[in-house]
């Protein structure tokens, strides 16, 4: 049985009316814990920045072993325990406060090291009182950590611990280095806990790298100075070519537009995994998983209104869309919000909303829409540094650049014209002979098509000072976006009658028309995920 929408509109309110906002998006679960990767993010950018040895050196710890989210503490006990311990059990700490929290993992009797997790709030601003891993000292919270000397209580029985130490034995257990790593298992090979393993979208890239793990070998290179060898002899990059400028942007661009833009897909698929339909209880785990999607994509420096100043592909979207005109409701502004991140705001909403309402066959073709969308920025970048190389004389960094938001697409080129992916990658590789912009916007553009994605989304490069395009990179002229259709709004709200499917088609251009005039004249004050917006006609 699904819900009618009516019935939905109803009840989601209340189901989402207690966690924050993420950028405008409602979630229905706590996730201020997974929205903070974005911190790890900020941390090794400050490092890279250094341009030293050792910068990245710090910089690569954080890739590595986080500190920001999903905080645990490692704790030696003085005495074994005397009985097995399962993940989430509750454990009771007292140190002039009570600290009452569970277990990271299980162990068994006799064992002397357990792992305990910190628990998470809902309030984003003071998500979790211990970050530390490898965060520098500076960026370090320990006021909320575990102290030292405790009396711990797991399962009834008091220990002490003599060897904790606050600042080493405070793990994160999420990093943005394992959204890579952990990628033959959650994203390629199929399993009971991945049914719809390899994942649409991250087969294309693992087809063309030939790689499960390309993302962290790409950062890695960066971050080493040594080249990538993959398997398929496709994609390659050799950063020993670049010095400190070229390898930062590899590795702070590269984790967030490989690692993280493909593991904020792997959450909404693993959100059509979970998807059940009936059971509103069991389909909270698959709505749990598209929250986690939207925190990833965001990330907490966004803030509840996508005002903020992020580190993640949110950002990344309102940065391209203000060098390709392509910003605003309408998409033809250059500052504001991105006409990307308000699509997306939308495909979010009506994702949420297919899982709530158990029609889980609705997601999948959202999804596709998504990975779509995502895409564009990844043009605009490989096309914009493209020009600065060819045309205005970019160097090492510009081209470090193009190289990385090169790679974060050409596997979708690929799939549909190898030739031209072969086109595009000669010309943005580490250590190209020469880059020449035309070539590259022409392969780019005969496979928009089957990219889906529309040319008037990607725009044309901008120059504001003469008020015009830059010659060779207007747009390619096909369909622009209006609020004609109805059809993507309609996706996912579950009608099973031509009567309620024309009310809705009738609600939607009447809502499109309402929210145009509201925007227009500027008297609209609902957040940015929280609207609906104008929807592109392909």
């Amino acid at each position: 049985m699904k819900f009618s929408l009516a019935t939905a509109t109803l009840l989601l309110p209340t189901t989402l009316a207690s966690f924050e906002r993420i950028a405008g998006y409602q979630p229905i679960s706590q996730i201020t814990d997974h929205n903070a990767i974005d911190l790890d993010q900020k941390s090794m950018e400050t490092y890279l920045a250094l341009g030293t040895e050792e910068g990245f050196q710090c910089a690569q710890n954080i890739y590595e072993q986080g500190g920001d989210s999903k905080v645990y503490a490692v704790i030696t006990l003085s005495s074994p325990l005397v009985a097995d311990l399962s993940k989430g059990d509750p454990i009771f700490f007292v140190d002039g406060t009570a600290i009452s929290t569970n277990a990271y993992s299980g162990a068994s009797a006799g064992d002397t090291v357990i792992e305990i997790k910190y628990a998470t709030s809902d309030d984003q601003d003071t998500y979790v009182g211990c970050r530390a891993g490898a965060l520098p000292e500076w960026d370090q919270l320990t006021s909320g950590c575990f102290g030292v000397s405790e009396i711990i209580t797991v399962n009834g029985v008091s220990y002490t611990s003599n060897t904790y130490d606050v600042a080493n034995d405070n793990k994160a257990g999420r990093t943005i280095q394992g959204f890579s790593t952990s990628a033959d298992l959650e994203q390629l090979t199929t399993s009971q806990d991945c049914p719809g393993c390899p994942y649409k979208e991250f087969k294309k890239f693992y087809d063309y790298y030939g790689s499960s793990t390309y993302a962290d070998e790409y950062v890695t290179a960066a971050l080493d100075g040594t080249a990538t060898s993959f398997s398929r002899g496709l994609g390659d990059a050799d950063f020993s070519k670049y010095g400190f400028d070229g390898r930062k942007e590899g590795a702070k661009r590269g984790s967030v537009y490989l690692n993280v833009y493909m593991y904020v897909l792997r959450e909404f698929e693993d959100a059509i995994d979970d998807c059940m339909d009936d059971e509103y209880d069991q389909n909270h785990g698959a709505a749990h998983a598209w929250d986690e999607g939207v925190a990833f994509y965001t990330g907490s420096l966004e803030g509840t209104n996508g005002a903020g100043s992020g580190k993640l592909l949110h950002a990344l979207a309102d940065k391209r869309c203000a060098n390709y005109k392509t910003c605003g409701n309408d998409g033809d502004e250059v500052e504001g919000i991105s006409k990307i991140n308000y699509l997306l705001g939308n495909q979010f909403i009506i994702g949420q909303n297919a899982l709530l309402t158990y029609n889980c066959g609705a997601v999948r073709p959202i999804v596709d829409r998504i990975a779509d969308l995502m895409s564009v920025p990844m043009i605009q970048g490989t096309l914009r540094y493209a020009y600065k190389v060819d045309v205005q004389g970019g160097v090492e960094k510009e081209k470090a650049e193009g190289a990385v938001f090169m790679a974060a697409v050409i596997p979708r080129v690929h799939d549909c014209n190898p030739a031209d992916a072969a086109i595009i990658y000669e010309n943005m590789k580490i250590g190209a002979a020469s880059t020449d912009h035309k070539k590259v916007k022409k392969a780019f553009e005969r496979n928009y098509d089957c990219m889906g994605v529309n040319g008037a989304l990607v725009g044309g490069l901008f120059n504001r000072a003469t008020n015009a395009y830059y010659v060779g990179t207007e747009p390619k002229q096909e369909s622009s976006f209006t609020c004609g259709s109805s059809n993507e709004l309609a996706i996912g709200l579950g009608s099973d009658a031509a009567a309620v499917a024309l009310v809705l088609a009738l609600c939607v251009i009447i809502i499109c028309g309402v929210f145009y005039i509201l925007m227009r004249s500027g008297r609209s004050s609902l957040p940015l995920y929280g609207q609906i917006h104008p929807i592109e006609v392909k």
